[in-house]
């Protein structure tokens, strides 16, 4: 694979005010990835900041009322910040440090990037600033709080469809407006050439974790590992250390929305198509002239009109599914886990939670399914409960 290409994905499609920024981060990335002490520090700051490794959890009432597949859990709900977005936060954010850097900048959507980015800044002791949607500050006003509380400012994106979308044009606009002490830390395997290849590595430590803790467990691999997409930064995560493992069958949960034959959806690989956006080719959610559609769906993280390029790939190249899940089969997941386990999954988590639900029951009792949690739902029951028709305080 030439650099930075998927197949025919990927590439650096950006204005030649950034093209300096992307190739000084990619030397610097280069060198650091290889290098002993950023490593030690990177790994030190898993275990003892983060929690890391997160636990592999046994979902054993979830399996007995499902009555299929021995389902286990990647407890990334348990990180330090709720979620699995930590782990590229901190290791972006340690090579911002090492190169010089001293501010930080980040898109979000339902915010728990945004959280790990300005807890990262808090504990590396940089300034922050944050891009988020007006319509998801409004969705996700808690995160909103705790982001002003470990002292980033946080900008609400009015332009466009006032979502992630548009909070990554923006955050693209002010990196290339103030380069020298600027460092942009994009939170999902997209963007151009380096990121996806950054933010994958720093993730891929959840699919080594459970590589290895699978084999302690069952002595062998799962037969599925299942992950919500939306640009794809926790279902790459998990899915990179089985890529060369064939007998795992790798499926990413997109968000479907109100449906795929609807104009309210997320689901990039059932719906979109090929083009150049952010910075990358990949497929895109695109209306009838070629420009990127709005897309919805009830779940913040998961409203992103793209996929990462690596995604795109391994969908083209047939090693994953990709599979669209409905936003009432994702508030249905939700409700269920919390009930069923006493865990509850953020609602991106619930779009992967909601297929194991199809799946696991035409699947023999010796076969194992592996869920990557990606975050807990405190974020999420304001909405699921408006969803639901219920009116309650945040």
């Amino acid at each position: 694979m030439s650099k930075g290409r998927f197949g025919v994905h990927g590439g650096q499609y950006i204005t030649e005010t950034l093209m300096n920024a992307i190739i000084e981060l990619e030397e610097a990335y280069n060198h650091y990835k290889n290098d002993t002490q950023f490593q030690k520090e990177l790994s030190e700051l898993f275990q003892n900041y983060t929690g890391r490794p997160s636990r592999l959890y046994y979902a054993e009432h979830l399996t007995k009322k499902l009555g299929g597949a021995k389902i286990y859990l990647k407890r990334e709900d348990l990180n330090h910040t709720g979620s699995h977005k930590i782990n590229n936060v901190l290791g972006q954010t340690l090579l911002a440090k090492k190169m010089g850097k001293t501010r930080i900048i980040a898109e979000t959507g339902a915010g728990q990037h945004g959280v790990a980015t300005a807890t990262a800044a808090a504990l590396m002791g940089m300034e922050c600033e944050v891009f988020m949607g007006k319509e998801d500050t409004e969705r996700q006003a808690l995160n909103v709080y705790k982001m002003r509380l470990l002292g980033a400012k946080v900008h609400p994106v009015t332009s466009g469809t006032a979502t992630l979308k548009d909070a990554v044009s923006e955050t693209m606009r002010e990196w290339a407006n103030r380069i020298d002490d600027t460092y942009y830390v994009l939170g999902s395997v997209m963007g151009p050439h380096p990121f996806p290849t950054i933010v994958r590595d720093f993730q891929s430590v959840i699919s080594k974790e459970i590589k290895q803790q699978m084999l302690e467990k069952e002595n062998r691999l799962p037969d599925v590992v299942l992950a919500c997409v939306g640009g794809g930064s926790n279902a790459m995560g998990a899915f990179y250390h089985f890529i060369e493992d064939t007998s795992v069958k790798l499926i990413g949960c997109e968000a479907a929305g109100k449906g795929v034959h609807t104009a309210e959806t997320a689901a990039t690989i059932a719906t979109g198509r090929l083009g150049i956006f952010h910075g990358m080719k990949s497929y895109f959610c695109q209306d009838n002239y070629g420009q990127i559609a709005p897309v919805y769906s009830i779940s913040a993280g998961l409203d992103y009109p793209g996929i990462g390029p690596e995604h795109a790939w391994l969908y083209d190249t047939g090693r994953a599914e990709y599979v669209p899940i409905t936003d009432e089969e994702a508030v249905e997941a939700f409700e269920y886990l919390s009930c069923v386990e006493g865990i509850i999954p953020a609602l991106e988590s619930a779009h992967a939670v909601a297929h194991a639900m199809k799946i696991a029951p035409n699947m023999d009792k010796n076969k194992i399914i592996v869920i990557n949690l990606s975050g807990r739902g405190d974020k999420d029951c304001v909405s699921v409960a408006k969803y639901r028709g219920e009116n309650i305080n945040e």
